[in-house]
């Protein structure tokens, strides 16, 4: 909501600003100017971007606009899916988990907690890297080794849309100019005209300018730097299995190794040590892991 709440403000000064200084904000729709330079920047993303990431520019707008990052219940949610596997492999041994990990989707671990169910890229590599655990044959630096590369491959995959709007809005002042140089051919066709047409033609060229720089430093820039935030915080869930699943092993106790990951979580979403024991408690997620093996 923070992004809605800052485009009204940018705009009710902006509009307010020049109603103030007398000008008349009817001179400024001019939705022609719009249709070039929104036309114009749709097409070039089309043109510079595959389908998966124009669909997926999609739903990272939505992403930013509605503030769609990882809360403090799906940091705990997460941690409680970990630590109940690691329990479940010290206490069952492979046989406790390769069914949760094979099949997620029936996993009695996984449906209690279906907000992380529901992302199948962090479920898919929970389950592959406690897959490689319980294989026994990887070393610890093998699988960060990969783990990294794997993670890389994900920053750009999820951070493409932001290069992608990035591009757009760097792009968007040219495109004003476009706008108002054909404004400015119309009224060049008009020389003949009255200086009250004249000066209205000239007018309307000149939004083309003002729309394309607005646009491109008061709308998509920041909504751009908005997706990198958010994608850049659900990457983060990944980097609290990578951190819990080494030190778990490197032979720490589940408990423990569920801190290695929790250290990872920014300060102002990270949950403390208690709700962190609260959530695997016996009784809680944790324990009905344990007690339904």
């Amino acid at each position: 909501m923070n992004f809605v709440i800052g485009l009204v403000v940018a705009l009710a000064s902006m509009l307010g600003g020049f109603a103030a200084l007398g000008g008349h904000l009817a001179v400024i729709w001019q939705p022609w100017e719009f249709v070039i330079i929104g036309g114009s920047a749709l097409g070039t993303f089309i043109i510079a971007n595959p389908i998966y990431t124009i669909k997926d520019s999609g739903s990272a707008m939505i992403e930013a606009i509605l503030d769609k990052g990882p809360k403090e219940r799906e940091h705990l949610d997460l941690l409680a899916v970990l630590h109940m596997l690691m329990r479940e492999l010290r206490l069952n041994g492979r046989s406790g988990v390769e069914t949760h990990v094979d099949n997620p989707d029936e996993s009695s671990i996984f449906q209690a907690f279906p907000k992380v169910l529901n992302n199948r890229a962090l479920t898919g590599f929970t389950c592959d890297y406690t897959r490689l655990i319980i294989i026994g044959n990887a070393k610890p630096h093998e699988i960060e080794a990969l783990m990294d590369e794997e993670l890389q491959t994900l920053h750009r995959d999820k951070t493409k849309p932001y290069h992608a709007i990035n591009a757009v809005a760097e792009s968007l002042p040219a495109l004003g100019i476009v706008a108002a140089v054909l404004g400015v051919i119309k009224a060049m066709g008009a020389l003949d005209q009255s200086p009250e047409l004249l000066g209205a033609l000239i007018g309307a060229a000149l939004v083309g300018t003002f729309a394309g720089i607005f646009l491109s430093y008061g709308v998509l820039a920041p909504l751009a730097t908005k997706i990198k935030i958010i994608r850049e915080k659900q990457m983060r869930s990944f980097i609290i299995v990578k951190q819990t699943l080494l030190a778990f092993m490197a032979g720490a106790m589940p408990q423990i190794a569920l801190e290695y990951g929790r250290k990872t979580i920014p300060a102002k979403e990270r949950p403390t040590i208690d709700q962190v024991e609260t959530e695997t408690a016996p009784g809680a997620g944790g324990g009905q892991a344990s007690d339904a093996a």
